[in-house]
């Protein structure tokens, strides 16, 4: 090899002394890294000198003592020590997002955890061998996901959580949690943990090591300043349903009222780029001070990319992948109106109403909606009377969920511009939730119709993780007859009024139909004729299939099945049988 050739293979190594490395805990060999990181590891303060980093239990059976919070019903949910309420929240981990969020889950903590105490006893003869962290149940902290592919999201939580080994936590003073989480959130803390944690498996351990300088950041501005990204996350988190602090949805907040739901949606986008460019800029912010601070200047920048501003409002990060910013606008937009149909149909179950904020009823087996409505909290915008809502591709009854989606849209937003607004919905489902009609085109109408009837439960199962409190019950793939219940309204009385209100008038309905449609054809020309047989082809196919669903509804509605939302939507869902639809993705089988 010449000296030219020597030079150039001299850009592929890194010069290391061994003596550096005893200086980072564990002695890891972090040839890469430049004098200035390893001489922080001797200068700085453990961060386990200021909080104490806390790894959760493991339950041993996450199935049986771990749910969604939407699943079980809201009275049975505390935020407190109390040992009689059955479910508390829980860090469960998640996905890559900092500052606030992915506070989903719940566990069973009833008479302080006694069922799962006594599996870990009848395991392992101990309780803190896998029931760890215990002194610090129920304290406020900082939480992250014990594994992540490339970087590491801390979050802020309030008091009245438990942990588990998914999502691990830090406890102490309320200004070092929040240094610590600017630190962990910034590049500096990503940079550090390259060395204490290669495999990217963030435990308290590892967490407790890394270095922290005296930066001043208890001073009240600092704090200031960390809260406010910690606030702007929140107010993101909270603006879904699927969140527990959720309280109205966004689009239909007086604060970006405008006379066209199109306006509305366009000042509401507005709001939501401001946001996202200002968290840009206080993350940016934030990587600066522990980059001078660590006096990595010649190593790193401060800049963000948006893909890692982790805000569901921006769609930089939420779809991520290699799309174009119009692609990226098209998805949020249409991703956006069908939140607005979600959460209308939410209104019409009882869930949501236009007078109250938040969970309005999402208790167990309708007790209690009944006073609910005589006290008035659907005054602007009924709820159904029985929780049941058609959902079908034609036009059967006249309260279904489309007849009844337009009824929201015209007390929301005016009889004057209902036309405008229903056409702006369904141009933009056709953006990205739906395929545009591509031959003869369709009604707004009819757009919003293909939605309810081909997407929402798609999108529903999604949103809620193959735990969906709107139940799909359908007849079959001809979809002569399919309704939506809700999971907390189902009572006893449900199946049996499913078939009296529903069913059954829609079997004379569409007999009826056949024979129209047969006297039509005797009196229509040929090409016409043809036209009609196949109409009527379709209507007896549906006939056939709505029969048999009709005996299978009779025998479950027979049975009077009644459901204990403790077990849970994959439990209780494989209680109908094949009158539900997606049985075997919500249970792994195809129901009892």
């Amino acid at each position: 090899m010449n000296q030219q050739q020597n030079n150039e293979m001299q850009q592929y190594f890194y010069r290391a002394s061994a003596v550096n490395f005893n200086k980072i805990p564990g002695s890891p060999i972090a040839y890469w890294a430049s004098a200035e990181l390893f001489k922080s590891f001797k200068s700085g303060k453990r961060l386990g000198n200021m909080l104490d980093t806390a790894q959760g239990m493991k339950t041993l059976d996450n199935e049986r003592f771990i749910r969604g919070w939407s699943e079980v019903s809201e009275k049975k949910i505390t935020d407190d020590t109390c040992t009689q309420k059955l479910w508390v929240p829980i860090n469960h981990g998640g996905g890559f997002r900092k500052w606030y969020g992915f506070n989903d889950s719940v566990i069973n903590w009833k008479f302080d955890g006694a069922d799962i105490k006594s599996l870990a006893l009848k395991k392992y003869n101990s309780v803190t061998r896998t029931v760890t962290g215990m002194g610090h149940y129920f304290e406020s902290g900082i939480t992250w996901s014990a594994i992540s592919s490339e970087q590491i999201g801390v979050r802020k939580f309030g008091r009245g959580f438990i942990f588990t080994n998914a999502g691990m936590c830090a406890f102490g003073e309320h200004g070092n949690q929040l240094i610590a989480m600017a630190l962990l959130n910034s590049k500096i803390g990503l940079e550090i943990l390259k060395i204490l944690a290669p495999s990217v498996n963030f435990g308290p351990n590892q967490i407790s090591e890394i270095p922290v300088f005296d930066l001043g950041l208890n001073k009240p501005a600092a704090i200031a300043f960390i809260q406010r990204m910690i606030d702007v996350a929140t107010s993101d988190w909270d603006a879904y349903e699927i969140s527990m602090g959720f309280t109205y949805l966004p689009l239909i907040n007086a604060s970006y009222n405008q006379p066209t739901l199109m306006d509305n949606y366009r000042k509401l986008h507005a709001h939501w780029l401001e946001t996202t460019i200002e968290l840009q800029r206080l993350e940016e912010e934030n990587n600066r001070l522990f980059i001078d601070t660590y006096g990595l200047q010649d190593e790193l920048t401060p800049e963000v990319p948006l893909n890692e501003i982790t805000l569901t409002c921006n769609p930089h990060y939420r779809y991520g992948g290699n799309l174009t910013d119009e692609e990226r606008e098209a998805r949020l937009q249409s991703d956006t109106l069908a939140e607005l149909i979600s959460y209308a149909i939410g209104c019409m179950m009882g869930r949501y109403s236009l007078d109250r904020e938040g969970l309005v009823y999402a208790h167990a087996g309708n007790e209690g909606f009944k006073a609910l409505v005589e006290e008035g909290a659907y005054s602007t915008f009924a709820a159904d009377e029985d929780g049941i809502l058609p959902l079908t591709s034609d036009n059967w009854f006249p309260d279904d969920v489309a007849a009844r989606f337009e009824a929201f849209i015209r007390t929301v937003w005016g009889a004057e511009t209902l036309e405008e607004n229903l056409q702006f919905i369904a141009d933009s489902l056709c953006l990205s939730a739906i395929k545009p009609v591509k031959k003869g085109g369709e009604t707004a109408r009819e757009t919003i119709r293909r939605y309810l009837s081909t997407q929402f439960f798609k999108d529903h199962m999604k949103t809620y993780k193959k735990r969906p409190i709107y139940w799909l019950f359908s007849s079959g793939k001809e979809k002569a007859f399919e309704c939506l219940v809700y999971l907390h309204r189902y009572n006893e009385a449900t199946l049996p009024r499913m078939r009296t209100e529903y069913v059954t008038p829609l079997l004379g309905q569409i007999a009826s139909r056949i024979e129209r449609k047969r006297m039509e054809q005797t009196e229509a020309s040929t090409a016409e004729a043809k036209r009609i047989a196949k109409e009527i082809d379709s209507l007896t196919k549906q006939l056939s299939e709505l029969r048999a669903f009709d005996d299978q509804l009779k025998h479950h509605a027979d049975m009077r099945i009644t459901l204990d939302l403790d077990d849970g939507v994959k439990v209780n869902y494989g209680k109908f049988g094949t009158l539900l639809s997606d049985v075997k993705a919500i249970t792994g089988d195809k129901g009892e």
